[in-house]
């Protein structure tokens, strides 16, 4: 048997709720967990349920669809089977219907006028297959950017005598041309079927990134030195049903016990193997509840995929105890994406104590709350939601040591398309970008500050021009909203690195305090950079800043650009100097370099000077692309020159070609002390 919609509905029944909820008050707790499987025949209806306290909020979220809870008010909004109606109603429950959301229960999905694509009434959210063309289209419009790869099956395809099924793919986003290994960034959604935004909103992140590659310096050089695994449809199966128009939560396994018409089915964010069934307060063992575990741990073959794939591409880096912290340095990052909130939440969800890494995964969240605005809690403390167990994020953290979250997106299941487009993506886009820089250190570099506002002021020069690079350091962007502050720090130290981050590159450079002092959690930073000796193209400048604690914070990038000239000339070194007596000549040796395409001929011009300059050559050339010719300078002393005087000469270097190209270099000569003073008598 299949499932079937949610079709039927009798509007008395809503009145008769509404009569009953304020006739019961919650006075016995004793709520069986694995009722009678006789329905009578009543509709599925959203209400609230008051809660006593947390061990029942608890309790009930352990077997209730909860959609949403109000601590401060003290009850739940959950959908609620015939069922659950009738046994929270005989165990001394208040019950409010919620009319609206009840009546959204049986709406049809029907298209818009004209609508060709998408799920019926919802054009911006892409079918199942759907999103899997669109992988497909990027595998195919950017090979050395995306591969698309099979993972695992769904249930029905993996059941003998099921419906056909779907595959479950992931897209690997990373420049191929780059060996690894690299540090990982992995995203899911869709777990639940019903929650439409996130399977969307996972697959715009991938095409946002390699839309973007060559376009954006920082989706270019996280491209370039990390990957991400993106796996927008994990219940496909369910998804299916879900875009009938149906609240469908879990995935379609009807083989385990529940004969209850449309209930059926495992949750599969309570069937991760990590606390599969630590207590009965955070899943259900009665397989008609929206939280049903299934028979046993990663029973289900859309779990398995998932676990499988993530351990084959995460190390364990997190010990076997409870109490085992994953180290400082552990890399990875893991979001699953769920609907709706807003949330961002992190380990422990099976329990209220903290995990190991509470503090750098509190950091971590603030950060991503910082960027969507959202709750940042960890979901099994008091207050935050409630406890759960065998969930997708405590599995990558507790058997991987992966800094995982569970990004609760959104005000509804079914979210609407404009507010789907003008505030979920821009909330969580940059969210997302944050979690793939963090993937290398994300117990590390969230803690430092952020590097803001880079700016040259040319972006475009010829090799051996100086340019200025400037950029804010910012130590301060984090937001709990409501759940603690994170402590900031003054900046301490500011680096660049050319072509390569920081961890590449044998070499980094330093930048300074705009006001010349780092003492503050928000500093303007410069530097000016000589290109002398660049190659003509495109380079990527990493930017990366530190703060009071020793934390670096994760790099953001801008492009320079070395600019191809036909006729450049170069001298070296750009400035020099030498001392010597009255009448002596010193010489100078310059290395004159063509540093155009072409080959020129240079004229070699003195300037500005008072003493006697001669150069070797007044023409050098012609010199081929590359090549180099030294030149000699020699500056006579007068015999008149006092002690301590100097004289400047400018030596100019013009291509014949163009003569609008050309580089100078100073020469400073001054008049030596002698070599002994006049004795003065004390």
């Amino acid at each position: 048997m299949k499932p079937l919609s949610f079709r039927w509905f009798g509007l008395f029944l809503v009145g008769i709720f509404l009569l009953s909820s304020s006739a019961f008050t919650a006075a016995n707790k004793s709520i069986p967990i694995n009722p009678d499987a006789d329905s009578p025949n009543q509709t599925p209806v959203v209400a609230r349920v008051y809660f006593a306290d947390l061990d029942d909020l608890n309790r009930l979220a352990g077997w209730l669809d909860v959609w949403e809870v109000d601590h401060a008010a003290g009850y739940l909004v959950a959908m609620l089977s015939p069922l659950d109606q009738q046994f929270l109603l005989q165990a001394g429950y208040q019950l409010e219907i919620d009319l609206q959301k009840t009546a959204e229960l049986t709406r049809l999905n029907t298209p818009l006028p004209g609508q060709i694509s998408g799920i019926p009434g919802y054009p911006c959210y892409r079918t199942v297959e759907e999103t899997y063309t669109s992988l497909e289209q990027l595998a195919s419009q950017y090979p050395d950017l995306v591969t698309v790869i099979d993972i695992g099956d769904s249930w029905e395809k993996s059941t003998p005598d099921g419906l056909s099924g779907y595959d479950i793919y992931s897209a690997v986003i990373t420049n191929q041309a780059i060996p690894g290994p690299k540090p990982k960034f992995f995203l899911m959604a869709a777990i639940h079927a019903r929650e439409y935004a996130t399977a969307e909103l996972a697959t715009r992140f991938a095409e946002y990134l390699v839309s973007n590659y060559g376009v954006d310096p920082d989706i270019t050089w996280l491209l370039d030195y990390y990957e991400i695994h993106i796996v927008p449809q994990t219940n496909p199966d369910g998804r299916k049903i879900a875009e009938e128009g149906t609240y469908w939560r879990k995935n379609t396994d009807d083989d385990d016990g529940c004969n209850l018409q449309g209930y059926w089915g495992v949750d599969l964010n309570r069937n991760s193997s990590f606390k599969w069934k630590y207590d009965d307060s955070g899943s259900s063992s009665y397989p008609c509840d929206e939280t049903y575990r299934g028979p046993t741990a990663a029973s289900e073959p859309e779990t398995q995929a998932i676990q499988d794939y993530v351990t084959s591409i995460f190390p364990d880096q997190r010990g076997s105890e409870d109490d085992d912290p994953a180290p400082d340095d552990a890399m990875g990052s893991f979001i699953s994406l769920h609907s709706y909130g807003p949330w961002v939440l992190f380990p422990w969800g099976w329990e209220g104590d903290p995990a190991p890494n509470d503090s750098a995964l509190e950091t971590l969240g603030r950060k991503y709350g910082f960027f969507n605005n959202y709750e940042v809690c960890q979901s099994g403390e008091p207050g935050c939601i409630y406890q759960t167990n065998g969930t997708t994020d405590d599995w990558a953290y507790g058997d991987l040591g992966l800094a995982a979250y569970t990004f609760e997106i959104g005000t509804a299941f079914f979210q609407s398309c404009s507010y789907f487009e003008n505030t979920l993506i821009p909330k969580n886009l940059p969210a997302l970008l944050f979690a793939f820089k963090a993937a290398r250190l994300p117990y590390q570099n969230p803690a430092g500050p952020e590097t803001l506002e880079i700016g040259l002021d040319n972006n475009s020069v010829p090799s051996g021009s100086l340019v200025t690079l400037t950029a804010t350091a910012d130590d301060t962007r984090f937001d709990s909203n409501g759940w603690g502050d994170e402590p900031i720090q003054s900046i301490q130290a500011a680096r660049f690195s050319i072509d390569e981050p920081s961890w590449e590159s044998e070499t980094t450079y330093p930048l300074e305090a705009v006001d010349s002092s780092f003492d503050a959690s928000m500093e303007g930073l410069e530097v000016t950079i000589d290109t002398s000796g660049w190659s003509v193209g495109r380079h990527l400048l990493f930017i990366e800043s530190q703060d009071a604690n020793g934390a670096w914070g994760v790099p953001t990038a801008i492009f320079l650009t070395i600019e191809e000239k036909l006729y450049a000339p170069g001298l070296e070194p750009v400035e020099a100097s030498q001392a010597g007596n009255p009448g002596e000549t010193l010489t100078y040796n310059f290395t004159l370099i063509n540093l155009g395409t072409v080959v020129d001929t240079f004229d070699i011009l003195i300037s500005n000077n008072a003493w006697e300059t001669v150069v070797s050559e007044n023409q050098i050339g012609p010199l081929a692309p590359g090549e180099n010719f030294g030149l000699e300078v020699d500056v006579t002393i007068p015999l008149d020159a006092l002690p301590g005087t100097s004289d400047t000469a400018s030596i100019t270097a013009i291509s014949q070609g163009d003569p609008n190209q050309s580089v100078v270099v100073n020469l400073t000569t001054r008049v030596d002390f002698p070599g002994f003073l006049p004795l003065i008598k004390r």
